[in-house]
Order: C-alpha cells, then structure tokens, then sequence
C-alpha cells in the first residue's frame, strides 16, 4: 500500500516532520517577494484554465470540460503546463516587468523531483536580453539562500553556495568538457542536425545507443548521463547558447544562427531554471508549433491546440523581452536539503 494511503499527509507526526522545511518556503517566498519589489516588478495572476497547455512534446496535460452557462456549449480546455502565454500576452498589453508564483500541472509526473502540481516562479522583462536574466536569476538565488539562513544549497551529497560567482558555460562547452565531443560539429545543417554523426561520439564516448534514436534523443541521453551530473557543483552553473534545433520559444542569435538564446540554470547537478530571449516573430512561432504538434503526434499519438490568441498577441506587437521559468519546490528542497519534493509542498496530490 502506498505511504500516502497507508500514513496519511495531514497526520501530525508528518507535518512536524516537514514543519522546518515549510517555515524555510515560507522565508524564501518572502525574500522572492522583496526581490522583485526592488527590482520594479509587478506581481500577475493568470488563470490556469487555457485553449492550450503549451507544446513542448514530451509533457502531458490535464484536460477539463468548461460548460458555458451562455451557450450551453462544452468547450475543451486544459490546465497550463506554465503561464507564460498568458504572460506573454501581458508584455503585448504594455507591461513592462511581471512576475508570478503560480501553480502548475502536468500529467504522468511523479518522483523525487516532479510532481503533478507544483510551483513555478517565472518573471518576464521587456527590453531585456537573455544575459540580463542570468544576472537577475544570480542576484534571486544568492537572496534565497541567505533567506534560508544555510551556508550551502545541497542535495545527494553535493553542495553550492549561491554567494558564490555562478559558472557560465555554453551548451557546445559543456559537451566538449565533460562528453569529449563537438556537437556542433554534428549539425552541419543547423535546420536538419546529423544523428549518425552524433550517434557515432556518443558511441566513441562508450553510451548504450538505440536504433531509431533521433539526433535529440542522443543529445538528451549524452547530456543527462554525462554533463548533468557535474553541473552546479560548488556553485550554480549557467548552460547557454542551445543548438537552434532546441531553441522551444527562445530567439534565434544574430551573431551565430546556429544558436538560441536560451540558458538553463543548474544547482548540485539538479535543473533548476530554464529561460529564453523570447521570440517575437508571430510567423516563426506559428512553424515551431506545428512542428512541435506533428512530433508530438508521431511520438505519443495526440496533439494540443495551438493558442491562436497568443499569436495575435505577438502580431500585435510583443516587445523584444527575456523571461525565465524557475523551479520554486526544488528551490526550496536545495536550500533545504529535501530528497523529495513532497517533503517541501504544503500538502501532496494524492
């Protein structure tokens, strides 16, 4: 019988068993507060009902029936995988720098680090860059740690100390340092990358490999296997400059269209960020969904809508502007040492 079922949540004993981690949450959703108070922003709520969750193909939704009292009409809509269409739209309707700490939902997800409801801190900013952000989530995390009141972030046995100046590494760096390989030598066409070139390093570097493994597939498998785990070691690591192949909602680079500006943040070898120079070209979004639609539909046999809204909101006219997606339980479960993230949340799904 699962702990859950067997020893309920709510029981005393468990909540005291949590209650310093809570009192630590608490602490640093105060310091996040102060922080982006300082620092001129506002705070948004958006609803969690959406047309479309998002559509990155590997995550899966909960979807919903909205009965319109109006028309009497059942419409489909799904709880948001993240808020940051909404967001977006917020930037297009003028304003300038928003945060937000909301919960989100994603099916299928369950484990020490994932749950299927949790908290996501995401704050976006116009007229800035990608490389503004990395100094913004910098200045956030050495905040929270100091709110905590810890001398290290921690977790499986490695340690991090956010005071310290992050490491800042490209994702090209980080495959050559820790995997031995060129990876943009393995992409010749940025637009159509080689998986038999890639699939050859990873073979040389001694991975198990798969038939119908794609070029992402292996760069996911080299890059969890092989670089993940010494990321955020000592102090927090910024990865950046993903192949374009990769670059989900970020921008193309001007000086290398190889690129995106897209940058992740790792702490004790644990993902903790991920952030964009946001893509503004309503056209370019639209050839992204779609091909995010079809793998989506080759790899799992279903699809998502494309929010038509969003891209009228980028044809209206998004500004230029970064924004980033911020883990809030696994920053607390670091500033806590927690192994799982149920040991940090308020109360679990169940």
């Amino acid at each position: 019988m699962p702990e859950t079922e067997a020893v309920p949540w709510w029981r005393p004993d468990r909540v005291a068993a949590r209650h310093g981690n809570l009192a630590t949450r608490s602490r640093i959703r105060a310091a996040v507060r102060r922080f982006f108070d300082a620092a001129g922003y506002m705070e948004v709520e958006t609803p969690a009902l959406q047309v479309s969750p998002g559509l990155e193909p590997h995550l899966q939704a909960f979807a919903a029936a909205l009965h319109d009292p109006r028309d009497g009409v059942a419409r489909r809509r799904y709880l948001h995988t993240s808020p940051e269409f909404t967001m977006k739209k917020l930037l297009a309707g003028g304003l300038p720098r928003i945060w937000q700490l909301s919960h989100v939902f994603r099916n299928g997800e369950r484990g020490a680090t994932h749950h299927p409801e949790f908290s996501m801190l995401e704050w976006y900013r116009a007229g800035a860059s990608y490389r503004d952000l990395m100094d913004e989530a910098e200045a956030l995390l050495r905040e929270a740690q100091i709110a905590a009141g810890v001398e290290t972030l921690r977790r499986d046995g490695k340690i991090a100390d956010a005071r310290r100046p992050f490491e800042r590494i490209t994702v090209a760096q980080a495959f050559a340092t820790y995997a031995g390989i060129d990876l943009l030598a393995t992409a010749p066409d940025p637009a159509s990358p080689d998986a038999a070139l890639l699939a050859a390093e990873a073979a040389r570097a001694g991975l198990q490999l798969h038939a119908d493994d794609d070029w992402e597939t292996l760069f996911f498998r080299i890059f969890l296997e092989r670089i993940e785990p010494y990321l955020g070691v000592g102090a927090p690591t910024i990865v950046y400059d993903y192949p374009i192949t990769m670059a989900a909602l970020s921008r193309r680079k001007l000086d290398d269209p190889r690129l995106a500006e897209r940058f992740e943040l790792y702490v004790c070898g644990l993902e903790l960020a991920n952030a964009f120079g946001e893509l503004t070209d309503p056209a370019e979004q639209r050839h992204r969904f779609l091909a995010d639609q079809a793998r989506k539909q080759a790899l799992y046999g279903e699809t998502y809508p494309i929010d038509e809204d969003l891209l009228a909101a980028l044809t209206w006219g998004l500004p230029a502007c970064a924004g980033i997606a911020l883990g809030f339980d696994r920053l607390v479960m670091l500033a806590t040492g927690a192994a799982r993230i149920e040991d940090v949340l308020w109360a679990p799904v169940v």
